[in-house]
C-alpha cells in the first residue's frame, strides 16, 4: 500500500496539470488576492482571510480534481481492473490513494503557511486551535475526496474531467475563498452557505484565530462527507 501511495505521488509530480492545480493555483490565489486590495476591509487583513481560503482550495484541488480525474482515467484505461485482480486488496488500493492525498495536503499546507508567514507577514491569532484545524482538514478531505471518487466511479473519464474542473471553478468563486460569502448576491449567498467549500473556509478561519461559529459549518462538512463517501463506496465501478 505504501509503495502504491509513493507511486501515486510520483505520478502526480510528473503531470504538469496536477502540479498546477494542486500546488501553483492555491499559492497564486493567496499571493495575488492578498496584494491587490480586492478583499473587503471588513474581512480584516487580506492574508488572514485568504490563507484559510487558499488552504480550502488546496483540499478541493487535491481531493476533487486531482484524485477524481486521475482515478477516472485509471478506470477508463483499465488500470484499476488490473490492480483489482492483483494480490493487493482493494481496501489497500483505496488506502494508498488516501495516503497520497494526505501526503500531498501536508506539502500544500507547509507551502501556504511558509508563503503567508515569510512573504505576507501572517501569524496565527491567540485563539488559534490545532484540533479544530485538524478536524477541518480531515472532514474537508473526506468530503472532497468522496466527491472526487463518486464522479470517478460513476461517470466517463471525460465527464469527470469537465465536471471536476467546473466544480473547482465554482467553489473558487462562491466558496468564500477569495470573497466573503455575505458579499455575494442574495441567491448565491444562500447557496454558498450550504456548500462544503464555504463551510471548510469558515472552520479554517476560526481554527487560525478568527472569531466565528464552527458548529454549523462542521455539520455541513460532515453531512457532505457522508453524502459523498457513502454513495462513492456503493456505486464505484472498477471498469
Amino acid at each position: 500500500m505504501l509503495a502504491l501511495a509513493a507511486m501515486e505521488l510520483r505520478l502526480t509530480a510528473r503531470r504538469g496539470e496536477n502540479v498546477l492545480v494542486t500546488i501553483v493555483i492555491p499559492a497564486a490565489v493567496l499571493l495575488f488576492f492578498a496584494t491587490t486590495g480586492i478583499v473587503p476591509a471588513a474581512a480584516g487583513r487580506p492574508v488572514d482571510f485568504l490563507l484559510p481560503g487558499a488552504l480550502a482550495l488546496a483540499v478541493i484541488a487535491t481531493g476533487l480534481v486531482n484524485l477524481g480525474i486521475a482515478t477516472a482515467y485509471e478506470r477508463n484505461y483499465g488500470v484499476l481492473k488490473r490492480l483489482g485482480a492483483s494480490p493487493l486488496p482493494r481496501w489497500a488500493l483505496v488506502g494508498a490513494k488516501l495516503v497520497a492525498v494526505i501526503a500531498l495536503e501536508l506539502v500544500q499546507v507547509a507551502l501556504l503557511f511558509l508563503i503567508a508567514s515569510l512573504v505576507l507577514g501572517w501569524s496565527a491569532g491567540p485563539a488559534a486551535s490545532i484540533p479544530v484545524f485538524l478536524a477541518a482538514m480531515l472532514l474537508g478531505t473526506l468530503a472532497f475526496s468522496g466527491l472526487g471518487l463518486l464522479l470517478a466511479g460513476t461517470l466517463r473519464a471525460e465527464a469527470t474531467l469537465a465536471l471536476a474542473n467546473g466544480l473547482f471553478l465554482g467553489f473558487l468563486m462562491v466558496g468564500g475563498i477569495v470573497l466573503p460569502v455575505d458579499h455575494l448576491p442574495v441567491p448565491l449567498e444562500g447557496l454558498a452557505r450550504i456548500l462544503p467549500a464555504a463551510a471548510l473556509s469558515d472552520v479554517l478561519r476560526v481554527a487560525l484565530g478568527a472569531a466565528g461559529p464552527i458548529g454549523w459549518p462542521l455539520v455541513i462538512l460532515g453531512a457532505w462527507g457522508a453524502a459523498a463517501a457513502g454513495p462513492a463506496i456503493r456505486t464505484f465501478r472498477w471498469e
